[in-house]
Order: C-alpha cells, then sequence, then structure tokens
C-alpha cells in the first residue's frame, strides 16, 4: 500500500503488529512438531530459543498496538481501494490454502500416507507465499517460499526413500519451517521498528 511517509495510516501498523502474534504462534506451533521428532536430544535448547524469539515478537506486537493511537486512520481513496483488492486477494489464498490443508490431511489419513500429512502441510504453506508475494509486492516472499517448499520436498523424498527416520524428518521439518516463520517475523519487526522512528523524526 503506498503512503506518504507522514501519512502512515493506522491500519499499516495494526497489520504489522497482527503479523507478529501470528508468526510467534505459527513459530511455536512448528517447534512443537520438532520437539516431537527431538524427543528431548536437544535437551530443549530449540524449545528455548525459539520460545524466546517468538516472545519477543509477542511484545513488540503489543507494543505496536500500543502505538497505534499516534497514527491517523486517514487513508486515499486510492488506498482504500488497493486495501480492499488486497484484503479480497488475501482471503481468497487464505480460503484456498485453508481447504487445501484439511482435504490433503484426510486423503493422506484414509489412504495410510500419515507420516506424509505434515511435509504435505508445509509444502501447502510454502506454495502459498508465491501469489502472497505478488499481492503484497514483497520479494521476501518468493525467497520463503522456494525455501519452505524444499524443506518439504527434502522431507517427503527422505521418507519416500526411507532414507530417514520418521521422527528425523519431523525434527528436520519442524525446525525448517520455524526458520521461515521467524525469518517472517523478524522482517515484520524491522518494518514496525522502521515506520514507527520515521513517525518519531517527523
Amino acid at each position: 500500500m503506498k503512503t506518504e511517509p507522514h501519512l502512515i495510516p493506522r491500519i499499516v501498523i495494526k497489520s504489522i503488529a497482527g503479523g507478529l502474534l501470528l508468526m510467534a504462534f505459527f513459530t511455536m506451533m512448528w517447534i512443537g512438531v520438532a520437539q516431537g521428532g527431538l524427543l528431548g536430544n536437544d535437551h530443549h535448547i530449540v524449545l528455548v530459543v525459539f520460545g524466546a524469539i517468538s516472545l519477543v515478537f509477542v511484545t513488540y506486537s503489543i507494543r505496536l498496538f500500543l502505538l497505534t493511537k499516534h497514527f491517523p486512520e486517514f487513508t486515499t481513496d486510492d488506498d482504500a481501494v488497493e486495501g480492499r483488492k488486497i484484503s479480497k486477494s488475501f482471503g481468497i489464498i487464505f480460503g484456498i490454502e485453508g481447504t487445501a490443508i484439511p482435504l490433503a490431511s484426510i486423503t493422506l489419513k484414509l489412504t495410510g500416507l500419515d507420516q506424509f500429512i505434515l511435509p504435505s502441510i508445509a509444502l501447502i504453506v510454502g506454495l502459498h507465499f508465491y501469489p502472497m508475494a505478488k499481492i503484497f509486492s514483497r520479494k521476501i516472499d518468493y525467497y520463503l517460499a522456494t525455501y519452505t517448499c524444499l524443506a518439504a520436498l527434502i522431507c517427503i523424498y527422505l521418507l519416500v526413500t526411507n532414507s530417514a527416520s520418521q521422527i528425523f524428518v519431523q525434527g528436520f521439518l519442524g525446525i525448517g519451517v520455524a526458520l521461515t516463520t521467524v525469518t517472517y517475523g523478524v522482517y515484520m519487526l524491522s518494518s514496525g521498528y522502521n515506520l514507527v522512528n520515521k513517525k518519531a523524526m517527523l
């Protein structure tokens, strides 16, 4: 959404704050998956490190929500139109993803291929970043999409060829996708920090 530096709409800050909360949640969800594969062999170091990062995301998200009152609700007509277009496109992508994940999971479950459920979910998550890159005009989405898809495909390959145990794959996949959400979170945190500083300097 294009705005003048001195007219940063409140919705932009709220969106970043909300995004940080989501990244904290998804990070811990995938680390939960990883913990099932690590079986405590890491002495829960992975859980502590990613948990601390998620806590930073949540803390800064709260700070951004508190700062939104200092940003105007005003947006131009062009911003409003673009915002509705983005929301509609995002809703379509989210709807497709939300349908594909349970369908893939149920299909794999019914066919006795349970071990492929988590890698398949990760693959769907990775694929959904590609259209998101175009919707939000963010190059980082392309990199994260490719990385996440590769991680998922590697896990599927390892399972198909019996090159690694399901437990190992679960740990590898969980950490791999959590790195995606952490990278996204750091990107959002940096964006929020820059916007807040820009506002403070005006």
